[in-house]
């Protein structure tokens, strides 16, 4: 008889902490553009899809055309993935600017971050420009990434993106590496 109290007491118990409360569902609003939950939702739309890619490092050029699968997409898109700035950590690091189509987050200068800013432009109340720039440096290493992707509007479809690296190691020639790729 006890062990079928204490039994409907835990499975009580368990069922009213797993229902969602008001205050969780307010600490699930995300303080900045959702840039991950974007890329999620707009490379579910490419899979299959192919792209026109440009690789270019240290200025030696190549040119292909590969059509490419979900992973694939996921794995051209990574410092996209890599430039959402809602971690807990990040909360109050960022400044927030908008216009009328435009809305930019900023380090603020005494934050500590990579990303350093991200801009999107929206067309209709929908991204249609996005870009950012992350950088990273200590003593011994330097790199700075810019990343910018395109929405076509009559597609509703990522269009073009441009990645852009330039990493330094002490001692050692700075490597630069550029990425396009128009989709089609």
């Amino acid at each position: 008889m006890k062990i079928t109290y204490f039994l409907v007491f835990l499975i009580g118990g368990l069922l009213f902490a797993c229902a969602p409360n008001q205050e969780t569902q307010k600490l699930e609003k995300l303080p900045y553009f959702d840039l991950k939950g974007f890329m999620d939702l707009e490379l579910g739309k490419l899979d299959g899809d192919s792209v026109l890619k440009t690789t270019e490092i240290n200025r030696e050029q190549q040119i292909a055309d590969l059509p490419y699968t979900s992973k694939d997409w996921k794995e051209e898109f990574a410092f996209f993935y890599e430039a959402d700035i809602n971690v807990a950590s990040l909360a109050t690091a960022y400044s927030t600017r908008t216009t009328p189509d435009q809305l930019i987050h900023e380090l603020l200068p005494d934050a500590k971050g990579k990303v350093k800013e991200i801009s999107i432009r929206y067309v209709q109340n929908y991204p249609s420009w996005i870009t950012f720039k992350i950088k990273d440096e200590n003593l011994f290493y330097s790199s700075t990434t810019l990343g910018e992707l395109y929405m076509n509007q009559a597609t509703g479809k990522i269009d073009q993106y441009e990645i852009e690296t330039t990493q330094k190691v002490l001692f050692l020639s700075p490597n630069h590496i550029k990425i396009s790729g128009i989709i089609h």
